[in-house]
């Protein structure tokens, strides 16, 4: 009995030790596999700081400071995205707390016209200004594409601020964030504002060096090689470095300004809303004002991909699909978990930007953005994006805003809503008709015939009436004539090799309309 009992602990205390040895080697696997992993990336770390080092000895003596900066900068966005996880830990999401997200409603209102003045001389308006048009098939920035009436986003915008100066006997300036891809052009544009009673401040983002994807190093030999498809701007999170690094932050607040409003300068909805300027500078009496605010708004179908906000260990973040697991893509895409999503308008406290700046506290999801150039070679882009400071500033709320303040130019569709009689227009502002009896957008899909600007205007030989309009998709060769009329959902489809021609003064309603329709000139 005694040597079956020892027998028997024996086989248990032999499985425990071929347990533990299992377990130790499986920890002293994996320890190993970090091991390496962290060496890699040290490794990865130093060759790219050591080109870094044979590219700041390529500059010019005048560019040496600035170049330093910019190389730096990129030194330590290089250096997060060897840390970085990929993706987030699906199991880490909680709900968001109590009032992280407020109601636009609840924040009330303002009438005091002195008060509203005392704000707004407080406020400076930033418009994000990097972008170029050629996903449009347009040439130099994005913001000289004509919008409605021969005006450009950069017209609509100087309308929208120098009638908000007047109004209220102020001096809002408005600062363009421009990239390297723009700035020259932008700067040959802003002389036919000389007149314009707006003050505007310009500077540009940084330009870091694109990266190949197999040895992890800049594909630039020389800072004073003359070869712009090396570089990429670092999306619009750079804003907040390069900002500071311009000299602008300092000097507005010197001149006592104490937030600034940025968006896209393509979102026509984005204007200053004197009601958030009031919740940021004048909170509730419960309440600390918030450093930083976002606003959301409610997802429709066409948003599934849009950024949305969550709870992240202990902290408001922004989460973009690009961080999302595979697994976890529908779920994120849902509108009855994810209900909301990031617009891109965010009100930043100045001196809060200031020290999270100086202090090094600005923590950014490193996007990773692939790229084939034209001569073959295969890169990478790293960027951040700038809603994604949220959980870097104290108080961070977010808003859910109304749909009005979501108007982006991505497409040509969406230009054609903004140049119908969908949106009225006045000093700069685009608002949606008080004839449409709904408040909703309509879903508008237009093919590949109409994807470049000249295109699309050469189809329509007038913009239709969209005030009834539901839904509109439009594939294949389809050309429009005056004073057409589309209400409900209307679909047209031109099979390859035919055409369709819409006559003059057609009122479409609720019609497929498919095959061959031709209107000859006779």
């Amino acid at each position: 009995m005694n040597v079956s009992f020892s027998t028997s602990s024996l086989s248990v205390s032999n499985s425990r030790t071929r347990l533990i040895s299992f377990r130790e080697t499986e920890q002293g696997d994996q320890k190993s596999s970090e091991e390496w992993k962290t060496s890699t990336k040290l490794e990865a770390l130093g060759t790219m700081e050591g080109e870094l080092a044979h590219l700041l000895s390529t500059s010019k003596t005048e560019k040496l400071a600035h170049n330093k900066t910019e190389l730096s900068g990129f030194r330590n966005l290089f250096a997060r995205f060897l840390r970085a996880k990929p993706t987030v830990d699906w199991s880490k999401i909680e709900p968001l707390p109590e009032g992280a997200i407020r109601p636009y409603k609840s924040l009330g209102t303002v009438s005091e016209k002195d008060l509203i003045a005392a704000q707004l001389r407080k406020l400076v308006v930033v418009k994000l200004n990097g972008g170029l048009g050629t996903s449009m098939g347009c040439k130099g920035p994005k913001s000289v594409i004509s919008v409605r009436n021969d005006l450009t986003f950069l017209d609509l915008t100087m309308q929208q601020i120098q009638t908000l100066n007047k109004t209220y006997g102020v001096d809002v300036p408005l600062v363009l964030m421009n990239s390297f891809n723009t700035n020259e052009d932008t700067q040959k544009v802003l002389k036919k504002y000389a007149n314009v009673k707006v003050s505007v401040h310009t500077f540009s983002q940084s330009q870091y060096p694109r990266i190949n994807r197999e040895t992890l190093l800049p594909i630039v030999k020389s800072l004073e090689a003359d070869d712009n498809e090396c570089w990429y701007p670092p999306g619009h999170g750079n804003f907040y470095e390069a900002f500071h690094n311009s000299g602008l932050l300092d000097k507005f607040l010197a001149d006592g300004k104490e937030y600034c409003f940025l968006s896209n300068i393509d979102n026509m909805g984005a204007t200053v809303d004197l009601s958030i300027l009031n919740f940021v500078l004048n909170p509730q009496s419960d309440n600390v004002a918030p450093e930083f605010l976002m606003e959301v708004t409610d997802k429709t179908r066409a948003d599934v991909k849009g950024g949305t906000l969550i709870q992240y260990e202990g902290r408001l973040m922004l989460l973009e699909i690009a961080q999302v697991p595979k697994d976890y893509v529908d779920e994120f895409k849902s509108i009855s978990k994810f209900r909301i999503f990031n617009t891109n308008n965010l009100w930043a406290s100045l001196s809060a930007m200031k020290r999270v700046v100086t202090e090094n506290q600005l923590e950014m999801e490193v996007i990773v953005n692939p790229k084939h150039l034209d001569r073959g070679l295969d890169v990478i882009q790293l960027e951040t994006a700038a809603g994604a400071a949220i959980k870097s500033f104290r108080g961070a709320v977010g808003v859910n805003v109304p749909r009005s303040r979501f108007l982006p130019v991505k497409k040509t569709s969406d230009l054609l809503l903004l140049m119908s009689n969908l949106y009225d227009i006045d000093n700069g502002s685009l608002t949606l008709s008080h004839q449409r009896s709904f408040p909703t957008t309509p879903l508008v899909k237009l093919g590949s015939s109409f994807d470049k600007v000249k295109d699309y205007l050469g189809r329509f030989n007038g913009i239709p009436d969209l005030l009834e309009l539901d839904h509109l998709t439009v594939s294949g060769d389809v050309w429009f004539g005056k004073d057409v009329s589309l209400k409900g959902t209307v679909i047209i489809i031109a099979n390859h090799g035919d055409r369709i021609d819409i006559p003059p003064g057609s009122i479409l309603e609720n019609k497929i309309v498919s095959g061959n329709l031709r209107i000859l000139e006779h």
